[in-house]
């Protein structure tokens, strides 16, 4: 690859992560004028549509066996969305953005524990650096922790669980067919429970207008098309340490936005996070022959 090539590359993959780090706000604000399910099953179906008539052709060779890998799929990518999504209504968007990042770290603990072996020494480092920053960033002063920090946590989990799904799947189907998928399985979930444990909105206002537009189109369906076209012209470990960002874009837009402050004790366990995270991931780019796939997860 060229010079040039891997600076656009990268410079695409960093408008990628801000895009996902600025919708943890959008969703927040959002999440005022409507049910956290009926918002993720409108932007999953709006980005559904919008990729479907892309790739109608791959579509329209779909098999069974293709179909069963992106339901299961996409019922862990559905998890990871609900609970962050009903997390944000509990917790701010900083909490949100690191404790979702924490994914990262929670896919090799999780691989070890399933094939049962111990993890490696950089693995167990980088999860005890960010557990430490997890509790330095969720624990109030009385060690009690909120309801949205604990739902967020379940967020992590569930898209540690779709990224090893995709891990195994990926390499036996079209891995852009399962996306597309996945994405439109998560719509029906979000829409289905919506239709059960929500009113659907009478009109829309403007923070849901704008929540669904910008996390529909440039943060899903586009994210999702830039990055499988850049990744292939820039390292492994360039796309780790971009992918990483996404809560420092999280923290910073609600900053920015909002006027959302850290304490002191936050910071250093979001920083803490980082490094867990830093670390898991450069491990794995480091000793891996293609960048890493990141899903976007907000």
């Amino acid at each position: 690859m060229s010079t040039s090539q891997q600076i656009k590359a990268d410079l695409a993959l960093v408008a990628i992560t801000c895009a996902w780090g600025v919708t943890f706000v959008l969703v927040q604000q959002a999440l005022s004028g409507i049910g956290p399910y009926y918002f993720i099953g409108l932007r999953f179906t709006i980005a559904f549509g919008f990729l479907a008539l892309i790739y109608w052709k791959r579509l329209a060779q779909l098999d069974w066996s293709t179909l069963k890998a992106g339901l299961i799929i996409g019922s862990f990518l559905f998890g990871g969305y609900a609970f962050q999504t009903v997390g944000l209504k509990y917790t701010t968007v900083s909490n949100s953005g690191f404790i979702t990042g924490l994914s990262v770290v929670l896919v090799p603990i999780t691989t070890a524990l399933l094939n049962r072996k111990p993890p490696g020494l950089i693995t167990t480092l980088g999860v005890v650096s960010a557990t430490l920053g997890l509790g330095l960033l969720s624990l109030g002063d009385n060690l009690t922790v909120n309801l949205g920090d604990v739902l967020t946590f379940f967020s992590a989990l569930s898209y540690a669980g779709q990224i090893i799904l995709v891990g195994k799947y990926a390499s036996r189907h079209d891995p852009i067919l399962l996306a597309i998928l996945q994405i439109g399985v998560v719509a029906l979930i979000s829409m289905a429970c919506g239709a059960v444990g929500e009113t659907f909105p009478q009109h829309f206002t403007k923070p849901v207008r704008i929540g669904l537009l910008i996390t529909a189109i440039p943060a899903t369906a586009i994210a999702f098309l830039v990055q499988n076209l850049v990744q292939r012209y820039t390292s492994p470990t360039h796309t780790a340490i971009i992918f990483i960002m996404e809560p420092v874009f999280a923290a910073g837009t609600a900053w920015l936005l909002t006027g959302e402050m850290l304490t002191g004790r936050q910071w250093v366990g979001c920083l803490l996070i980082l490094a867990g995270m830093l670390v898991t991931e450069l491990k794995d780019a480091l000793t891996s022959e293609t960048a890493p796939v990141k899903t976007e997860d907000t």
